[in-house]
């Protein structure tokens, strides 16, 4: 299967705007996608990596449902270190995101939520943390779930 047939299949639509595979599960299939900063239409687009594996944002969402977000996000008000470590590293993100390009007409923090504060999008902290290994939330996410890469495709 391609790519691109595999991307559409796991999100259950065509995904938005040019892309290319960012990291790959263990069975093989695109598991983070990279976009670009813009749509074809210019319209800024904040978000660098999209996770795409189907079981993982299955079980991603099952942890921002049951308040794994709501608990990460008063750690960070406790403990100065980790909203140090999250600022850090949304400050790489956004600098990756913005490289080579003049900033759109909207700026947009990116990695899912305003650094060092509070996190409002485990998918994206959790894709974040899949290809660059910088990102607490994202760590903290594939921790608690345990995560291993399946073996079998998820489509």
């Amino acid at each position: 299967m391609d790519d691109a047939t595999a991307v559409e299949l796991m999100l259950g639509r065509p995904p938005r705007g040019r892309w290319t595979v960012a990291r790959r599960c263990a069975c093989g299939l695109p598991q983070v996608i990279e976009t670009e900063r813009q749509l074809d239409d210019g319209t800024p687009f904040p978000t660098l990596w999209w996770l795409t594996c189907r079981t993982l944002s299955r079980a991603v969402g099952r942890l921002e449902a049951g308040g794994w977000m709501a608990a990460f996000n008063e750690r960070l008000v406790a403990e100065p270190e980790l909203a140090d470590a999250l600022w850090a590293a949304t400050e790489a993100y956004v600098a990756r995101r913005d490289a080579g390009g003049e900033p759109g007409p909207v700026r947009h923090p990116g990695g899912g939520g305003r650094a060092g504060s509070r996190i409002k999008c485990l998918h994206a902290h959790t894709a974040h943390q899949l290809v660059a290994g910088d990102n607490p939330a994202g760590g903290g996410v594939l921790e608690e779930l345990g995560w291993e890469d399946p073996v079998a495709p998820c489509v």
